[in-house]
């Protein structure tokens, strides 16, 4: 009624454990296997690029196997399909990830959402929030031959620090660029657009006095706000009309994502033409013609000197 966009909670909550017990939601009988998990996820979702930057950063890329969906997204929602990147259903043999949700759920009839977790032994989906997901493989695989257990995104000394920013920038950057660009009403995208750019200026006076979002080390938060970011020029600025200013505007933000993507395995993740390409000819009530632009020319690659 107030125009305003709304995300909907996702459905599917239980956890990976390392030794199966229950998580925080959900039931037990998940443990931590490598070989028995798979992602299904879309490189133009930055909530599904969360838990490919986990996957790879933490050494899970022969534990955890990975299927990607077309980047054109139609009305009822991600299917699979031929697409330079894009991979077959190659657990399930399905075309549509719809298909992937009934087969977890025969009477399933809510909104069909990437990244899905999905467990080849009990045949099911173990969870579809990728908040929930990056968090499992952050901590569930230690123990497993071949993973980064040294490496911990969400250290039990700043988990409060952390938790606290992921509220901010979710709300208001994370989510605040689909409030603005979803917004059907002028007071909704206003309200969307402001809150996104308070925050993004708060961030850029952040990082002028520290290397990242809460310590000295990469955390969470870091990766969390990095998927936006890393869209931002390309996708939210024009196609969202989140125009304020571009990424490359801030200094300080612009040489922070550029540090992060630049860290081995990230650049790998990041599928440009998947992004682009998803955004600009899915979402028709914003872009009829789809027309897909053939810029902006971003280099992430540039020295950041953020030392």
């Amino acid at each position: 009624m107030k125009g305003e966009f709304v995300r909907v909670t996702s459905g599917f909550r239980n956890w990976i454990t390392p030794d199966g017990s229950p998580g925080p939601t959900g039931e037990g009988g998940f443990s931590a296997e490598p070989g028995r998990y798979h992602l299904y996820v879309s490189y133009a979702c930055p909530w599904a690029h969360r838990t490919l930057i986990f996957r790879v950063l933490k050494g899970l890329e022969n534990a955890i196997s990975v299927s990607v969906v077309h980047p054109l997204m139609p009305a009822q929602s991600w299917v699979f399909g031929e697409y330079p990147g894009a991979t077959p259903d190659q657990v399930n043999n399905t075309q549509t990830m719809a298909e992937i949700y009934q087969i977890a759920d025969v009477g399933f009839d809510g909104l069909v959402t990437v990244p899905v977790l999905w467990d080849k032994q009990r045949n099911t989906i173990v969870n579809n929030e990728s908040s929930e997901i990056i968090r499992m493989l952050n901590s569930a695989f230690n123990d497993c031959a071949g993973v980064c257990a040294e490496i911990d995104f969400y250290p039990q000394s700043l988990r409060e620090e952390i938790d606290t920013i992921n509220e901010v920038v979710y709300h208001t950057v994370n989510n605040g660029v689909y409030r603005a660009g979803f917004a059907s009403t002028q007071k909704a995208y206003e309200q969307g657009f402001d809150q996104l750019f308070t925050t993004l200026d708060e961030l850029e006076i952040r990082l002028a006095s520290q290397r990242y979002l809460v310590s000295a080390n990469i955390t969470e938060a870091d990766w969390r706000l990095f998927v936006t970011l890393v869209r931002f020029d390309a996708v939210y600025v024009g196609h969202f009309k989140c125009n304020k200013k571009r990424l490359v505007d801030y200094p300080n933000l612009w040489a922070y994502t550029r540090e992060l993507y630049q860290i081995p395995g990230v650049a790998k993740t990041v599928n440009m033409d998947h992004v682009k390409y998803h955004y600009y000819a899915s979402h028709k009530m914003l872009n009829p013609s789809g027309i897909v632009p053939k810029g902006p020319e971003i280099d992430f690659l540039l020295a950041h000197g953020r030392s």
